[in-house]
């Protein structure tokens, strides 16, 4: 993949939009690329994170329990995995199998925090994005617990 392609790729997905060109390409050209086989493991429930992957091509599946047949989730091209592992130390919520042959670009916590720190108005904008969305968040519990409260009356 060129730097321009993952420049191209990377400014489609929510968190990364926030950033500059510059960072964006340094991401694109920083970052590695794996090829997974469809049942390749990206990574274990449980395991610590380092980082985040894009997917590029194929689907990744995501399992709270990897020993059951279904998936909790799959990610599509250009969906996002391990937002949160970009930002802070935590460990894999669920496991993450290739569903079917797959590109994925891995981002290291490290360059991430590379990129906020070289280029600042990246990280504001960033740390206003998240905000929005935690805000967002916050304010759909509290409907779904008042709305549960209500039922319970």
């Amino acid at each position: 993949m060129s730097i321009d392609e993952g420049f191209r790729r990377l400014s489609r997905i929510a968190l990364f939009s926030e950033l500059e060109p510059e960072a964006l390409r340094l991401i694109a050209f920083s970052a590695e690329t794996r090829i997974l086989r469809a049942g390749d493991i990206l990574f274990h429930r449980g395991e610590p994170s380092d980082g985040g992957f894009i997917v590029l091509s194929g689907e990744i599946a995501l399992y709270n329990d990897a020993a059951t047949r279904s998936a909790d989730a799959i990610i599509g091209p250009e969906g996002l995995v391990g937002e949160i592992a970009l930002i802070t130390d935590t460990h894999r919520p669920v496991a993450a199998i290739a569903s079917e042959a797959s590109a994925v670009l891995k981002v290291p916590r490290s360059l991430f925090h590379r990129v906020l720190q070289e280029f600042p108005r990246s990280a504001a904008r960033v740390r206003a994005a998240m905000a929005n969305r935690l805000a967002s968040f916050v304010s759909e519990l509290g409907a779904f617990r008042s709305r549960a409260g209500a039922s319970d009356v």
